[in-house]
């Protein structure tokens, strides 16, 4: 049985389908990336596995149950964790606050609990020698470190990751990817929203492809980057046509 299993959701605002009919499963353990153009649905996608935006149709199941009809909270409680695209901390906090309001709430730790899974977060984000810092005076990767070191405070079985590299130099992308690939070896399914191609392409297995809210491609990373539904998705019909060979750098 899937981890995650999508049966046909969507998601329309009017006459507009932001997310049309898309059916797709995660299995445990496993790192998937999800790509597109801009506008593809792919974060609304994201949203709707965690509860933030409501299904117009379709259903979603976790771990076997049916999840679509529960909050983000008792998605989040059963194992679902996501980061937000732009890091939304609690600027006024110090780290080690921020991260430890996850564990207790998120998480459901008790205060002992708590304080060791915020630990061990910090610990495995880096972040541990700035536990004390007002989370607003991090630069850009400490925030994004800390989207991650709050996720993982929940304890999830399946993390979302929505653009977490964008903004990042090479050598930070390099780090990051680095940290995404031992949270997965660690046994958490991973799927990854991210235009950075070559960061995605060297931690997923598997590439599930959206264009104007439809399921264009999903299969092992090399062949949905080549094939021609994805090219022409991307590039546009003239490259597609010309049969580009698989650009590690698509999505800057």
């Amino acid at each position: 049985m899937a981890l995650l299993a999508l049966n046909d959701v969507g998601r329309r605002y009017g006459a507009l389908k932001v997310v049309d009919k898309v059916s797709f499963q995660v299995e445990a353990g496993e790192a998937v990336g999800v790509l597109g153009p801009n506008g593809a649905g792919k974060t609304t996608l994201m949203k709707l596995i965690a509860g933030i935006v409501a299904l117009s149709e379709g259903e979603v199941h976790f771990d076997g149950a049916r999840v679509d009809r529960l909050s983000p909270q008792a998605r989040c409680h059963m194992g679902i964790s996501r980061t937000n695209q732009v890091p939304q901390p609690f600027g006024g906090m110090s780290v080690w606050e921020n991260v430890l309001a996850a564990a207790r709430n998120g998480g459901r730790h008790d205060k002992v609990a708590a304080e060791n899974e915020t630990y061990e977060s910090l610990r495995r984000t880096g972040l541990l020698d700035r536990h004390a810092r007002l989370a607003e005076e991090l630069p850009l990767m400490g925030r994004k470190r800390l989207e991650l070191a709050r996720a993982l405070a929940c304890r999830p079985r399946l993390l979302l990751l929505d653009e977490i590299a964008g903004g990042l130099s090479d050598f930070e992308v390099k780090d990051l990817v680095q940290l995404v690939r031992e949270i997965n070896a660690g046994g958490v399914a991973v799927i990854w929203i991210e235009h950075i191609v070559h960061a995605l392409l060297s931690t997923v297995s598997r590439i599930v492809a959206l264009d104007f809210g439809n399921l264009i491609a999903d299969g092992p990373s090399a062949e949905v980057i080549n094939s021609p539904a994805f090219k022409q998705a991307y590039f546009g019909d003239k490259i597609a046509s010309a049969g580009m060979a698989s650009g590690t750098e698509a999505g800057r």
